[in-house]
């Protein structure tokens, strides 16, 4: 029978491998060992040189210590006086050991690995030497014993491929899905940004218009107001004079103090822009808003207003909002400079 190591030598593993291998596993077969030999396949030191441990060798006599020599009566004297008579003892020489055998299950062994080997597979500890010769295996049998073992190599081989095929399709699967989840989760946060930039646009169209309503019913009012003195100044003309000495003072329009005022912006884009302002502060302070909420540039400009068109000059920039007219509300349009 050839030992597990020329068993794996033939398969094509390296010696010093397949012997690193069965000492690692104890022993314990064949199957043991290639699946350590996969799984150590990487080591740096795999086929470094690698001796087993080595046993008794059989057929070597142990060093015999003299004992001495005990004589019995005249038998004793026969054999030591020349040894030709009828009681001289024949010498026998001893049977050399073939191989060694094991009390517990009778199986013979050609070696003290062999005997490690067995022992580690089966837990028997009873072996003996035996002058049992081993037959080796014929060419026949060794050849089916390596198939055999060659199938068992490509059963595992291919399972470690299954495996590691199984476990690929299990990564892509799991980076799919995180890719996917990652996908989902930006898509949710454009929707929600775009649903925000939308609720931002309504609510400034909103004021817009509402701003442009104020604008206007001021408008109306303003003009409401100026027909009804021009009436009242018209009425009081056509009526006579009662007493040159005592004229009648002409009524006065009651005017109302505003505290803020309100101005809409028209930029060079069209765009509108707004704000509330307090009632005495100077045009510049107007001026220094539109330029930091300008959306259309920054090339110079200059404010006017088309009702009535008036075009405000850098003198005007240091007066109240209240002495240029722009009080309670006021539309502002930017133009360039002349």
């Amino acid at each position: 029978m050839s030992s597990d190591v020329d068993t794996l030598v033939e398969m094509g593993f390296p010696r010093n491998r397949a012997q690193r291998a069965l000492h690692s596993t104890q022993f314990k077969g064949l199957q043991q060992a290639m699946d350590w030999m996969f799984a150590h396949e990487n080591d740096a030191d795999i086929d470094d040189p690698f001796e087993l441990p080595k046993g008794n060798v059989l057929g070597k006599e142990e060093p015999k210590v003299d004992q001495p020599m005990e004589v019995e009566g005249e038998q004793g004297e026969s054999s030591a006086g020349g040894g030709e008579g009828e009681g001289a003892a024949t010498p026998t020489s001893p049977q050399q050991a073939m191989s060694l055998k094991c009390e517990d299950c009778g199986k013979l062994l050609r070696s003290e690995n062999d005997v490690q080997m067995h022992a580690a597979r089966t837990g028997h500890a009873n072996f003996a030497e035996s002058t049992e010769e081993i037959k080796p295996l014929t060419a026949e049998e060794k050849q089916a014993q390596l198939e055999k073992l060659q199938e068992r190599l490509k059963a595992k081989r291919e399972e470690k491929e299954a495996k590691e095929k199984q476990e690929a399709i299990a990564r892509e699967k799991m980076r799919r899905q995180t890719g996917k989840e990652i996908t989902e989760a930006r898509q949710k946060l454009q929707d929600e940004e775009l649903k925000r930039l939308a609720e931002i646009k309504r609510k400034e169209k909103l004021e817009e218009k509402l701003a442009k309503k104020k604008v206007l019913d001021d408008i109306e009012r303003d003009k409401k107001n100026r027909a009804a003195q021009f009436a009242k100044e018209k009425n009081q003309a056509s009526q006579p004079q009662q007493s040159a000495s005592k004229p009648q003072p002409a009524a006065q329009p009651v005017k109302k103090d505003y505290d803020t005022c309100r101005i809409q912006i028209t930029l060079t884009n069209g765009q509108r822009i707004q704000e509330t302002f307090n009632a005495k502060e100077q045009l510049a302070n107007v001026r220094v808003f539109v330029q930091t909420k300008r959306s259309d540039g920054d090339a110079p400009f200059r404010l006017m207003t088309n009702y009535p068109k008036k075009v405000f000059t850098d003198e005007d920039m240091e007066k109240p909002l209240t002495e240029l007219g722009l009080v309670p509300s006021a539309s502002l349009i930017l133009t360039k400079p002349q």
